[in-house]
């Protein structure tokens, strides 16, 4: 395989950055000398390799061409494209064990980023409205300035759903924010129709995590699942017409216990995940995976006709995550990634040209999560 090379760095922005000023805003930027991490993404930008280049792509991973690594520090995921394909927004503790997840938007061209939550709470799921002029993402602020309660891990490995999570929206730049859910319960995971139309969401208020959609105001609340168990982290497909989730529905009645008992304390087991696809009002839904695995972070190919996804399928121990491909009916499963750790939150370009992924290669410390743009070879 070809490895990077400073020439390709250089290809590699110019598919990914269209030649357009940077969006910029008088409050919240920053006018300190960037962090070491920062620096190096500078001179990866500039075409500088470091040691650790050749070393970034592992044998097998033969749809990767050329490729960045944006962060370097602390714990970095769920990077999303403005629908223009100019900027990044993204969640991120910037330091390890300190402070909870907020929000950053990042510039491709040198790295820098730029916090646009509140800084207080926790914060989860961002992404862009299509004209890039605004940001959704859930927050736990509005209720308490500090971290939510960790999840108790005595009963196994579990995510928290925080009843405090609600949907808010803002400027780009973090102003501007407004409210967009008030129900009780968690209401998080929002991204947006690419036809501007309607936002797909999480959430609790009919008392399972089921799908739902509103206008970009946060009326106008139709559900799209009613099946036991758990719906999340859903995206529309490029023209619209469709969705693509994760989803656990507990079938026997121990699993059914257990999955509720769970939901009763704010909880969920994601250790069977499935990719599903269905119609944009929940119609026609069709199960993509059937491994038994935790297969999540579904995305679509700007084709509309594969979708790619992270899941510890072939690991026995289920520690490791690697990123796959898949065509919408199921067929024609490709496994993408061969890195020791995890891959994950893998989002193509609007132009299918190039992906965003979060993994633990070249970690600077162990569980080290990474954000890296990739060259994307061939097509789907």
């Amino acid at each position: 395989m070809t490895r990077t090379t400073p020439l390709r760095l250089l290809a590699l922005l110019a598919i990914a950055l269209p030649t357009t000023a940077c969006r910029e805003s008088g409050d919240g930027q920053r006018d300190d000398p960037p962090t070491a991490g920062e620096q190096a993404a500078i001179d990866r930008a500039q075409g500088e390799p470091t040691p650790s280049d050749s070393d970034l792509i592992q044998p097998g991973e033969t749809r990767f061409g050329a490729i960045r690594q944006f962060t370097f520090e602390g714990e970095n995921a769920e990077a999303y494209w403005s629908f223009d394909g100019t900027s990044l927004v993204f969640q991120s503790t910037p330091t390890p064990g300190e402070g909870c997840d907020q929000i950053y938007t990042l510039d491709p061209a040198t790295g820098a980023r730029q916090l646009v939550s509140t800084g207080l709470g926790r914060t989860t799921c961002a992404y862009y409205y299509p004209a890039g002029d605004r940001i959704l993402y859930s927050s736990t602020h509005h209720h308490d300035p500090a971290c939510p309660t960790p999840p108790d891990r005595s009963r196994g490995y579990v995510w928290a759903i925080h009843p405090t999570f609600d949907i808010f929206a803002s400027d780009a730049d973090g102003s501007n924010l407004v409210q967009l859910t008030t129900e009780d319960g968690y209401d998080a995971e929002a991204t947006f129709s690419p036809t501007g139309h309607r936002i797909v969401f999480t959430s609790v208020r009919d008392g399972d995590l089921d799908l739902y959609s509103m206008l970009p105001d946060g009326s106008g609340v139709q559900r799209l699942t009613d099946r036991l168990g758990y719906d999340g982290g859903a995206f529309y497909s490029p023209d619209g017409t469709k969705i693509v989730w994760r989803a656990h529905y507990p079938e026997s009645r121990e699993e059914r216990e257990d999955y509720l008992s769970l939901l009763a304390d704010g909880l969920i087991r994601p250790s069977a995940l499935e990719i599903w696809v269905a119609d944009a009002d929940g119609s026609n839904p069709r199960q993509l995976t059937d491994n038994g695995a935790a297969n999540f972070a579904p995305y679509w190919h700007p084709s509309g006709e594969q979708i790619i996804f992270s899941s510890n399928m072939d690991d026995p121990r289920g520690r490791e995550f690697e990123l796959y491909l898949i065509n919408v009916d199921g067929t024609g499963l490709e496994r993408v990634t061969f890195s020791e750790g995890f891959d994950g939150f893998p989002v193509f370009h609007p132009d299918g040209r190039s992906l965003v992924f979060g993994s633990n290669r070249n970690m600077s410390h162990e569980g080290n999560t990474n954000l890296f743009l990739v060259e994307w070879m061939g097509k789907g």
